[in-house]
């Protein structure tokens, strides 16, 4: 396995991004799981290049690499390519995160919406990583992110079966507000107090993800009801699960399956296998 979530990659975020549990992972190993510490960045481009590496050391070993996981984002650079955008600067990478801390995020979004409205209508409020990646773009060429080509098909050196689940979405929703319940079960609000403790905050990519982030704006604004933190925790992930779900239906290719048709599944994975 070969995970596609961008949140899983970061060690000691365990609970809030449901990573698998020690029997699973040593039963069936999974690449792309702790990889990086909550303070580091991680970008589409590294996913891209990873996964590739991954993929070429499993098929070396005679096996098939299954990339699972939610992050839309991820998957579609996958399947089609990166961008030709410029690869990082590191000076200007440096200003814009520096900006980021001592000027806000809505400071970053109001010169984007001035240079590149495109993007800006595009980047969700909270995705401080595309936000600060359209503006490093902005700075360095003085081209707004939305002007670079996109490849328009998939890349030829995979061979590709993509497959999703669906399934009703009041059942979704009610899966969704059971996996918080049972998050916050198993410890999520003491895994938030440990990242705090070891000096994770604000303004390190692993304590943006859904689960963490909540904790973090409670904390700010003087809510301290846990009950409120989950229910927003729980309304964060619906959202989330929504915008998902659209984006995999703008990709071409995609089969559909219910999520419990775990045999239509085997089936049609053995019928591409024998092709």
């Amino acid at each position: 396995m070969v995970s596609a979530d961008s949140m899983q990659v970061y060690r000691g975020l365990d609970i809030g991004t449901a990573k698998p549990d020690a029997g699973l992972l040593e039963n069936l190993p999974h690449h792309l799981i702790d990889i990086r510490d909550p303070s580091e960045q991680y970008t589409a481009g590294d996913f891209v290049r990873e996964a590739d590496r991954a993929c070429d050391e499993i098929r070396s070993r005679g096996r098939l690499p299954v990339i699972s996981g939610g992050t839309a984002f991820y998957l579609k650079n996958f399947v089609y390519g990166l961008p030709d955008s410029p690869p990082a600067d590191a000076r200007i990478r440096s200003e814009v995160e520096r900006d980021l801390r001592l000027r806000g995020p809505e400071a970053l979004r109001a010169e984007l919406e001035a240079g590149d409205p495109e993007s800006a209508g595009r980047i969700h409020a909270r995705d401080l990583y595309r936000l600060t990646r359209a503006v490093e773009v902005l700075r360095l060429t003085g081209r707004p992110l939305s002007s670079f080509e996109v490849p328009a098909g998939p890349r030829a050196e995979h061979d590709l079966l993509l497959i999703a689940l669906d399934r009703p979405r009041e059942e979704l929703y009610a899966r969704i507000d059971a996996r918080v319940d049972a998050m916050f079960e198993s410890g999520l609000a003491g895994e938030v107090r440990g990242l705090l403790a070891a000096g994770y905050g604000d303004a390190d990519p692993g304590m943006q993800a859904i689960g963490y982030r909540e904790f973090l704006e409670a904390r700010r604004t003087g809510c301290a009801r846990l009950r409120d933190v989950r229910d927003r925790i729980a309304l964060d992930t619906r959202r989330y699960a929504k915008r998902q779900l659209a984006f995999f239906h703008t990709l071409p290719g995609v089969e559909w399956f219910s999520a419990e048709d775990a045999e239509g599944v085997r089936g049609r994975i053995r019928e591409w296998v024998n092709k």
